[in-house]
């Protein structure tokens, strides 16, 4: 780990178009403005690893779909692929 002491006002910068700047420094807290190129994501840690959960178990659970699917007859999922229904649309039956 990189320590660095800086001043109100004073910058850091990592590569190209990061940039960390002291705006205050006082009562047990530092306030940093960080400029970054907008395609940088940029989150508190807490909240990164939060997201990081999230998506971890999205991605568990679109694994147990998947399969979940492997053990469906091929011949239903033509019938539920083929059935010329969108999602929504009801029709009686002799229309």
């Amino acid at each position: 780990m990189l320590v660095l002491t800086r001043k109100n006002g004073e910058s850091i910068r990592v590569a190209d178009g990061i940039i960390f700047t002291i705006l205050e420094c006082g009562k047990g807290q530092v306030k940093v403005g960080i400029s970054a190129p907008a395609h940088l994501s940029i989150h508190r840690e807490e909240v990164y690893l939060r997201i990081r959960e999230e998506n971890l178990a999205a991605a568990q659970a679109s694994s147990a779909v998947q399969a979940l699917m492997k053990g469906v007859p091929k011949s239903l999922l033509k019938l539920v692929k083929g059935s010329g229904h969108s999602e929504g649309e009801r029709g009686e039956p002799g229309q």
